[in-house]
């Protein structure tokens, strides 16, 4: 199910993701721009949100619930309320490296990756911001690798 949101449903996103780490810093009229391009969309437990290898076209922010990242048939990570995922595909343009699957019932905000490209492009804070999580799951990846 995918919902466009209302006024005030835009101003409780824009409340939300400005308690979210990734978006801190930026300003309020550039977070409510940016709660305007989100649609809500929500999943089932089991439910396949992204798959390993197919091209990505969104960046997800869990706003409830749980997802599993799986390599395969392993869980490398778990994501809950304010994480989020699909950042690596749209930057790079390569398909997805894991699949998502939500591992309780699962309500996602998605923003396209044209208009993340945008927000990326014109919020110097939010690159940096995703550049530093990036870093720091590649070193948690390679801290399991090496165990």
């Amino acid at each position: 199910m995918k919902l466009k949101f209302g006024a005030k449903e835009e101003s409780e996103i824009a409340n939300m993701i400005a308690q979210v780490p990734l978006f801190s810093g930026i300003e309020k009229k550039k977070l409510k721009a940016m709660a305007e391009t989100f649609t809500e969309r929500k999943y089932d437990t089991g439910e396949v949100i992204e798959k390993e290898g197919d091209m990505g076209v969104a960046f997800y922010l869990v706003k409830d619930g749980s997802v599993e990242i799986q390599k395969g048939k392993k869980t490398i990570a778990k994501l809950g309320r304010g994480q989020f995922f699909g950042e690596m595909a749209l930057l790079d343009r390569q398909p997805r490296s894991a699949s998502v699957v939500a591992s309780e019932p699962t309500t996602c905000l998605l923003m396209t990756k044209w208009n993340f490209a945008g927000f990326i492009q014109s919020q110097p804070k939010l690159a940096l911001a995703v550049m530093r999580e990036l870093a720091r799951r590649l070193r948690e990846t390679d801290q399991k690798l090496s165990e």
